[in-house]
């Protein structure tokens, strides 16, 4: 838009050179000198569109002895605006850094036509010659009177660059047969000039650095189509996987076949979600990595558990009206250092859940055994736990292989499960990956083909509500001794002709001798000592 002559001077020189200029109102100059400096961290000054800008240390500005009078090379500064009683002027015309205008530019939300220009780069050569066409306006417009002379704070001129141009070079690198004529006339019509095998560089094109940057403008024009296909000519050999890798996919099996479906969620999450699975406010998680340009506050830091990703999902899969969801994820997570100057230490973490399909405890852990089996873990127990705020008190246990901790599942905590609005029981269990690779035994034993067949028998036992199962396997296998082969859990029963307190479980145990078929005394045997022990203990036989 028209302003008056002196601004639309240098709009229009802008638009035909491509070079942005400024003109300062004389008697609005402090000191009646310009200078281009760094902005003091905090100052302050109103640019042309009356907006107060507050800059810092790493934006550059043009100054007078006092004050800034423009944000170099994105606005000037209402302090030094040309009015209708401006009586002299200054002109100025520069080539500026250009990350240093795109930073400024970025930071002060303000974008304009010479920002746009100056942090793509400018010919430097263009501000002299900007400068007198302006002046050649002004005389040819009659708007005012020029002053001789120009003041240059570095009035060197770029150094001609120049680029050895080896024709023969060029054809090998490209592959293809293009005669020295042909690349003369493409590197004139590009305003490069070609003298005895030297390219000259016109000033604008900060980009032609060396023989490649030539070879890169040679195929454009010859056309990438007609450069002729080579075949690469080393041999190509084939990556190996690290052990961990091999794991890794060996671990994504094993889930996979237990029926559970992998996802994969973002390692943004909201702080909201510590409170949403009970965590307490001094918990080590708590301690998190935040974003500095977050997209919204669901996604500001970084996570350092992943069961609230998997809840997330399994709320979204029940909202969905989906009657059952079993889903997997080996999962990173984030753990702050101690050390601010350091990145944060990244783990993988197993974390899988479900809802529906009748899935209970005994399914979650015979998910849980399934996947170490598989994995060949080392000698694992379970024992209860009841002190972690984000699952069931009374349905949760914690895996230890050799007396070392390597994991938890259970029941997610009703109003853990309520915050995530999903009704009915939701399990999950919760491995740290490289805890779970150390706990590997290192070779799998095997085993010959058993000679003598088993024996099935089911056993039926009352207990204490708050009597494990784990506690009982462990007490059965000490009192059966080497001929039981495998014990599961096959029922649960609480209510009519089981007594208030206490509850029945149902194991199937396999039997099987190494040395003989085992006979019906031998079975008897067996079953005799294993309920006499458990009835020492308070566990009777249900009847």
């Amino acid at each position: 838009r028209a302003i008056n002559n002196i601004v639309d001077i240098t709009n229009y020189v802008m638009l035909e050179y491509g070079q942005p200029m400024h003109a300062f109102d004389y008697s609005c100059v402090d000191g009646g000198k310009i200078t281009v400096r760094r902005a003091a961290e905090g100052e302050k000054m109103n640019t042309l569109d009356g907006q107060e800008r507050i800059l810092d240390t790493e934006m550059l500005v043009i100054a007078d002895s006092k004050k800034p009078i423009a944000a170099a090379g994105v606005m000037g500064g209402e302090n030094s605006e040309i009015k209708d009683d401006t009586k002299m002027i200054v002109f100025e015309s520069a080539n500026f850094f250009a990350p240093s205008v795109r930073k400024t530019s970025k930071k002060l939300g303000l974008r304009t036509e010479s920002s746009a220009r100056f942090e793509k780069g400018l010919d430097p050569n263009l501000t002299e010659e900007a400068l007198d066409r302006a002046c050649e306006l002004i005389c040819m417009l009659g708007a005012g009177e020029i002053v001789d002379g120009t003041i240059d704070v570095n009035n060197a001129k770029t150094e001609v660059k120049t680029v050895p141009l080896s024709h023969d070079w060029i054809n090998f690198y490209l592959n293809i047969d293009a005669s020295e004529a042909d690349m003369t006339d493409i590197l004139e019509r590009l305003g490069m000039k070609v003298e005895n095998g030297i390219v000259t560089v016109p000033s604008f094109r900060s980009d032609i650095e060396n023989k490649y940057d030539l070879a890169e403008e040679i195929a454009k024009f010859y056309g990438y189509d007609n450069i002729k296909p080579l075949f690469f000519k080393a041999d190509v050999r084939s990556g190996g996987f690290t052990e961990e890798q091999k794991f890794e996919i060996r671990l994504g099996e094993a889930l996979r076949t237990s029926g559970l479906d992998e996802i994969m969620t973002y390692s943004f999450v909201s702080p909201k979600c510590f409170d949403k699975i009970g965590l307490p406010e001094n918990a080590p998680e708590r301690s998190v990595m935040k974003i500095k340009n977050p997209l919204g506050e669901d996604t500001s830091i970084m996570r350092t558990r992943a069961l609230p990703s998997m809840l997330e999902v399994l709320s979204r899969n029940y909202n969905y009206r989906n009657p059952y969801a079993y889903l997997y994820e080996i999962a990173t997570v984030y753990i702050k250092n101690p050390d601010e100057t350091k990145l944060p230490d990244e783990k993988k973490v197993i974390c899988f859940g479900f809802y529906g399909d009748n899935g209970d405890f005994y399914t979650l852990k015979g998910i849980v055994e399934s996947i170490l089996t598989a994995m060949n873990t080392k000698e694992c127990e379970f024992i209860p736990c009841a002190d972690n705020p984000s699952y069931h008190p009374g349905r949760t246990a914690e895996i230890f292989a050799d007396g070392k901790k390597i994991g938890i599942f259970g029941q997610i905590h009703p109003l853990v499960a309520e915050n995530y609005g999903i009704g009915g029981e939701v399990y999950a269990a919760e491995i740290p990956f490289d805890v779970l690779y150390e706990a590997t035994a290192p070779e799998k034993t095997f085993k010959p083909l058993p000679k003598f067949p088993a024996v099935t028998r089911d056993l039926a036992l009352i207990c204490k509500d708050e009597t494990s199962s784990g506690e009982i396997e462990k007490k059965i296998k000490a009192l059966a001794g080497p001929c039981l082969e495998k014990i599961e859990i096959f029922d649960v029963y609480k209510g009519a002709q089981v007594a208030e307190g206490y509850k029945s479980i149902a194991y199937a145990l396999v039997l099987r001798a190494e040395d003989k078929t085992l006979g019906e005394n031998d079975i008897e045997a067996i079953m005799t000592n294993i309920i006499g022990g458990l009835e020492k203990d308070g566990i009777s036989l249900r009847k």
